[in-house]
């Protein structure tokens, strides 16, 4: 059965494929079912290696994506030389026949290209790699300048949700490239009073703050929540023991 997924809605050029992987479609089973593409949580590996076969099928892929071994850092490989699940947290490409892709399950998965559509780019976004650097590193890896990029924000964990405690502030205002992008990253945290030093924090809100101060000025997406959709997301705060949704781009020929 086809995984069902989303066609993310930004203007990006014609030979630029992108897809979202939602829950529904798959042959995985409770509590991973139905479209787990993970292979590291438990779930049975035959249905995840079915999920796989039947994403390449249904899209029509150049090739089978480029499955990282995701660590929560901010290294990045060269899709088209890598090597099977490379350990890393991101890919980019300028190569057809190569598709980018990451895992998550709360994180928040980062697609980009350029709008000559030369090149593509996936990056996995937890707060350690967003706070790490992984989007500034990501968008280093482009030949053309960060204004002539594009952005798309994939389902992450919501800012009414995601409760992070104080150490995790101050980790990213000290990672701040100038002024006003400190000033937006302290606009991305809402203290919760009645729970001491937490704070709720908005990873969509702190994407945006890194890739404006890298000079990426059109970003999309960034309207999911898959702690609160759990029809359509996996979320590993709400269920630890859970599956993955898929983030893939890739050029077309």
């Amino acid at each position: 059965m086809p995984i069902d997924v989303i066609r993310p809605q930004w203007p990006v050029p014609a030979n630029v494929g992108s897809a979202i992987t939602l829950r529904s479609g798959g042959c995985s089973t409770d509590p991973f079912g139905q479209s787990n593409l993970a292979l590291h949580v438990q779930d049975d590996a035959q249905s995840v290696i079915a999920n796989r076969q039947s994403l390449v099928q249904s899209l029509r892929l150049p090739a089978e994506p480029l499955w990282l071994d995701q660590v929560h850092s901010t290294d990045l490989v060269y899709a088209p030389s890598a090597i099977d699940s490379p350990q890393a947290d991101g890919s980019y490409s300028d190569q057809f026949g190569a598709v980018c892709a990451v895992l998550t399950a709360d994180c928040l998965p980062v697609l980009l290209c350029d709008r000559a559509g030369t090149q593509v780019a996936a990056a996995h976004a937890g707060w350690r790699g967003l706070c790490g650097g992984i989007l500034r590193k990501t968008v280093a890896t482009f030949k053309y300048p960060p204004d002539l990029l594009l952005a798309y924000l994939g389902p992450a964990i919501g800012p009414q949700v995601f409760e992070v405690g104080g150490e995790v502030l101050q980790a990213f205002l000290d990672q701040a490239q100038n002024p006003t992008h400190r000033q937006a990253i302290a606009a991305a945290f809402r203290l919760r009073e009645s729970v001491g030093d937490n704070y709720l924090a908005d990873l969509y809100a702190l994407a945006r703050a890194e890739l404006q101060a890298s000079g990426v000025t059109e970003i999309y997406g960034g309207d999911y929540c898959s702690y609160s959709d759990s029809e359509r997301f996996y979320s590993y705060r709400r269920e630890p023991k859970t599956g993955r949704n898929g983030s893939l781009i890739w050029l077309r020929g």
